[in-house]
């Protein structure tokens, strides 16, 4: 891709970017470049307007709004999947807005995960984010086994991305499930999902994918893949607030599969208040639902929805991969010598990444303190990275020329000295 240095081209980008009007629609931090969409996605007025119908609708009809608020309360779930759908590439009734991310990966892979003769172990890799780790560790000890030999980390060879090549080759005949995140949480890197999937299931192996940094800003064509389930947070490119309720995805043709994890919201509409002692699971993805709707933590999801279908997940990625590429660029002319020495982990090749860019240095951790007291927000993961997430809604071209001046000026000033090694609870 070609870019250019100064300010004026930036300016000029965003004079052509046709999203531009979208980051009016956000509650900005005042006197901030928010670079941190990656982690928790800024308030739009949108999914503030359906929260607040939402809260009414509670205020005015109490338990009535089960049944008769806008979108019945009773089915807004199922109602977000739908709305979801097409950004994954899913049917509607393959999505379920539900739960939490680690909690829907375990009702996945509680019925997924069929350990059975020498087909026992989990294919998952090192750098995939812990708490899948953990939780995949957890269900191989709930079936009787030992994560230590049934949980198979595929490792990197360079500590920042994983190669689909390795991947593959550890499909192997006793590899039961496969699990992989969709985008690097600390690289950015993007697996490409197709093919993954269809090696797993060439060896007869079942797969599924976090796809909680990639929904929002890469286009997925889950069904068209063959995927055999998914889930996701909504809080990053999402935009529907801290702790909001997740997503799952379950292929049409696992439909009629008794969920692993069952519960009432999970029963088929036509018999759920008949009360009866043996679950009647839904026809849809939303036989893995558990819980009863948390409607206040979902509807904002709701909002931002809306107005992603309306911006177009087709004209946000086209700009994510060139903000991106374009921030990666001013790091490698600007900011990659002496004495700045700022690397990228993030792929360049636009099929290979996600919507964020890691950034390297070997004090990242001062930098990034640096960055903030500067009013950049970024953040931190060890042991070296800078995340910097340009999100395509609401990050103008200016901010990321803007955001490498910053990168500058700390290095020149030396700044990030003046900050201890010492760090918070959340980085």
């Amino acid at each position: 891709m070609y870019f250019e240095l100064g300010e004026e081209y930036a300016l000029k980008l965003d004079e052509a970017d046709p999203l531009t009007e979208y980051k009016e629609r956000f509650y900005g931090l005042p006197d901030c470049i928010y670079m941190d969409g990656n982690s928790l996605g800024l308030m739009s007025y949108d999914a503030e307007s359906t929260l607040l119908r939402v809260m009414d609708e509670w205020k005015k009809l109490g338990i009535k709004g089960w049944g008769g608020a806008e979108v019945p309360w009773i089915g807004y779930a199922e109602r977000l999947g739908e709305l979801q759908a097409p950004l994954v590439g899913a049917y509607p009734d393959e999505l379920v807005v539900t739960g939490g991310t680690t909690v829907n990966l375990h009702a996945l892979v509680a019925t997924f995960y069929r350990p059975e003769g020498g087909r026992r172990r989990i294919l998952a890799d090192e750098l995939n984010f812990p708490s899948d780790l953990y939780a995949l560790r957890a269900q191989i000890r709930l079936r009787g086994g030992d994560p230590d030999e049934d949980l198979v980390l595929v490792k990197s060879r360079d500590g920042l991305i994983i190669e689909e090549d390795d991947v593959v080759d550890a499909m192997g005949d006793e590899v039961a499930l496969a699990l992989l995140p969709s985008v690097y949480y600390r690289s950015g890197q993007l697996l490409d999902m197709g093919r993954l999937t269809k090696e797993a299931h060439e060896r007869g192996i079942l797969i599924g994918f976090d796809c909680s940094h990639s929904v929002g800003v890469v286009p997925h064509y889950l069904s068209e893949w063959g995927v055999d389930f998914a889930f996701w947070c909504n809080y990053k490119y999402l935009n529907g607030g801290p702790g909001s309720t997740g997503s799952l995805y379950v292929n049409r043709r696992h439909f009629g599969s008794m969920p692993g994890l069952a519960g009432w919201f999970g029963n088929d509409r036509g018999t759920m208040f008949e009360m009866r002692t043996e679950f009647d699971p839904a026809r849809t993805a939303a036989a893995w639902q558990i819980g009863t709707t948390t409607m206040l933590s979902s509807a904002p999801i709701e909002g931002s929805l809306r107005m992603m279908a309306e911006a177009g997940i087709g004209n946000i990625r086209e700009k994510s991969i060139q903000i991106t590429g374009y921030l990666m660029f001013l790091i490698d002319e600007l900011l990659g010598g002496e004495p700045y020495n700022y690397g990228v982990a993030t792929p360049r090749e636009p099929e290979r990444r996600g919507g964020h860019v890691g950034v390297t240095h070997e004090d990242a951790w001062r930098i990034t303190q640096a960055l903030i007291a500067r009013g950049v927000v970024p953040d931190f993961r060890p042991p070296n990275i800078i995340r910097l997430a340009p999100i395509p809604l609401y990050i103008s071209f200016h901010d990321v020329w803007k955001v490498a001046r910053h990168l500058k000026a700390v290095i020149d000033g030396g700044e990030h000295e003046a900050f201890s090694d010492d760090r918070g609870t959340v980085t």
